[in-house]
């Protein structure tokens, strides 16, 4: 059985968190945070908060030991982008695209 949690508009480009994401995939949920937590990169601290949640949504609703999870899935997805300028030379303007993440985790028990 899987079960997941999703935390959304993180405001981390989806490039950026992608990277992190792919050092978690298919490991064990301990194995997963000791990773994320000495990983220097804003992105690994909000990964973390979406596997600790999926690790506790599956404990709370489902009674499944914490220590036998391990990550299914896990995803980051493009969220919306915020659009601001910049003021240039000559009046012109340059944008700047502030773009935010929807990261998506799934657990499941260990015999699957």
């Amino acid at each position: 059985m899987k079960v997941g949690a999703i935390a959304k508009d993180v405001g981390i480009s989806p490039q950026k968190v992608k990277l992190v994401v792919d050092m978690v995939r298919g490991k064990k949920v301990d194995e997963a945070l000791t990773i994320l937590r000495f990983s220097p990169t804003p992105a690994a601290r909000a990964v973390a908060k979406v596997i600790k949640s999926a690790t506790a949504n599956a404990e709370n609703n489902f009674q499944m030991v914490p220590s036998e999870l391990k990550i299914a899935d896990v995803f980051a997805d493009k969220g919306h982008t915020l659009k601001r300028f910049r003021p240039q030379a000559r009046g012109r303007v340059n944008p700047i695209l502030k773009r935010c993440t929807h990261i998506t985790v799934f657990v499941s028990g260990e015999e699957e």
